[in-house]
């Protein structure tokens, strides 16, 4: 039952990034599904896969995102 609420979390916060019209919300919106994404392998039993998959998605990819539009929005000059 665990797996498929985490599913259905993992579905939705995806859906919910893409819709996004800010982009530093839908960073951490994606953040959210990568983290989700890591408790569904940990709940598998594959904590191998869900530590990489914390770092990776859940932290890393968030942050790569968060950098990218900050370093190219536009001034207001």
């Amino acid at each position: 039952m665990l797996e498929f609420v985490l599913a259905i979390v993992i579905v939705v916060s995806a859906i919910l990034a893409l819709i996004q019209k800010d982009l530093l919300k839908a960073a951490i919106i994606s953040g959210f599904s990568g983290a989700s994404v890591a408790v569904l392998f940990q709940v598998l039993l594959a904590p191998d896969v869900a530590l990489t998959q914390a770092i990776v998605e859940g932290a890393i990819i968030p942050i790569f995102i968060a950098l990218a539009v900050k370093k190219t929005q536009r001034s207001d000059d």
